[in-house]
């Protein structure tokens, strides 16, 4: 089968930040972040990845409000197929302990590996030590889960390449490129080419933009041959002042790679396109 016109569209729904004092669409509970993934993956979006809130509306790295979320949606749609991918950097506050406990309890797809620390501006430090990042990369290759390497910064492609070349990460890799970041590189087209000139050979990426540069990093990844990735974690807003809900940010992002002459890659195209490895990556209702 050929997937080359193919693109894998991934929603990113929540994120450990954003209140809903700024836009009351941005889903918080297990309840709401299970809905939202339903509603996303009709639309057609291929992935969707997910973070947790707690009762404050702060992220979390609770491994039981991802088993919760997940079984809402298995339980409640157990026709929804979409590629399942979890953040392991949902809460600034969580240990190295905290951040990998919901891998082996809940087994999704994809596992996030922010590949670097940096100065996340102007609020603090983004830590991902070398320490936990070779025990981030030995868990997602021993629970069979499909990293995807969060590049903020050009220095951390070579972090990436040090774990594969120790035999720590295997080919095929895929890369996700977070552009627009305050400490990180700006979401420009010179950024994306960079980056992507740097990847290594047989490489899978995708791309997104923060804030109101998001939508210019789906067009420029588009042109380039990348994945793109939407959501209310990345940009609240649909356009100037219009604020956006997700299932909004999906439809339009559909539209636009069809505009594009491509299509949007349905889950087990995903999967074929990533080469994730075969296995539920959903909890069962019960």
């Amino acid at each position: 089968m050929d997937l080359s016109n193919k693109v894998v569209l991934t929603a990113a729904l929540t994120g450990a930040v954003t209140p809903k004092s700024i836009n009351d669409a941005i889903p918080m509970t297990p309840e709401e972040i299970s809905e939202d993934a339903y509603r996303v993956w009709q639309a057609g979006a291929s992935v969707v990845h997910f973070h947790m809130r707690d009762d404050e509306g702060l992220g979390t790295m609770d491994k039981e409000r991802f088993k919760k979320t997940m079984q809402l949606l298995r339980g409640n749609h157990p026709d929804c197929d979409v590629v399942i991918n979890f953040t392991t950097a949902g809460d600034s506050r969580a240990s190295d302990d905290e951040r990998l406990a919901h891998l082996p309890y809940v087994t999704p797809e994809i596992g996030t590996f922010d590949a670097g620390s940096f100065n996340w501006m102007p609020d603090g430090v983004f830590v991902n030590s070398p320490q936990f990042l070779e025990r981030l990369g030995r868990t997602l290759t021993e629970l069979d889960i499909k990293p995807e390497f969060e590049i903020f910064d050009s220095g951390q492609m070579y972090n990436v390449a040090h774990y594969a070349k120790a035999g720590i990460l295997s080919d095929p890799l895929h890369y996700q490129f977070v552009l627009g970041v305050p400490g990180g590189m700006p979401a420009d087209v010179e950024s994306l080419i960079y980056l992507k000139n740097l990847l290594p050979k047989g490489a899978t990426w995708g791309a997104f933009g923060v804030g109101r540069d998001n939508q210019k990093v789906v067009y420029a990844t588009l042109a380039l041959g990348g994945h793109v990735r939407v959501g209310l974690e990345d940009n609240v807003y649909l356009t100037r002042g219009v604020k956006a809900t997700n299932l909004q940010l999906v439809e339009r992002a559909v539209r636009v790679i069809r505009e594009f002459g491509k299509d949007v890659a349905t889950p087990d195209e995903a999967r074929q396109i990533l080469e994730i490895p075969s296995h539920t990556g959903l909890v069962s209702a019960a």
